[in-house]
């Protein structure tokens, strides 16, 4: 079953791929998806992998707190955002 992993405090300068390959050592990558901000298509610095339960658990212990880019990742299990009423603006 597939697994949501959070990977936070990614350097700007890091694409897509080079996440999918630093994952890809521990099972194979099923999606990578950056978040950009809603306003102005900025990346936020974090984004989710979606791997397979055993690899997820490996990376998530190898990975946390690895360097990449300058920056210490930070890397666990996705949590289900909790639902929050509509904005209004």
């Amino acid at each position: 079953m597939p697994k949501s992993i959070y990977v936070g405090n990614i350097a700007f300068s890091t694409s897509e791929d080079d996440i999918r390959n630093l994952f890809s050592q521990f099972g194979e990558v099923n999606s990578v998806k950056f978040i950009s901000d809603r306003e102005t298509g900025r990346f936020r610095g974090f984004g989710f992998v979606e791997m397979d339960d055993n690899a997820a658990r490996e990376a998530v212990q190898a990975l946390n707190g690895k360097e990449v880019g300058g920056r210490a990742l930070k890397v666990n299990e996705a949590q289900e955002r909790e639902s929050r009423p509509p904005r209004h603006y």
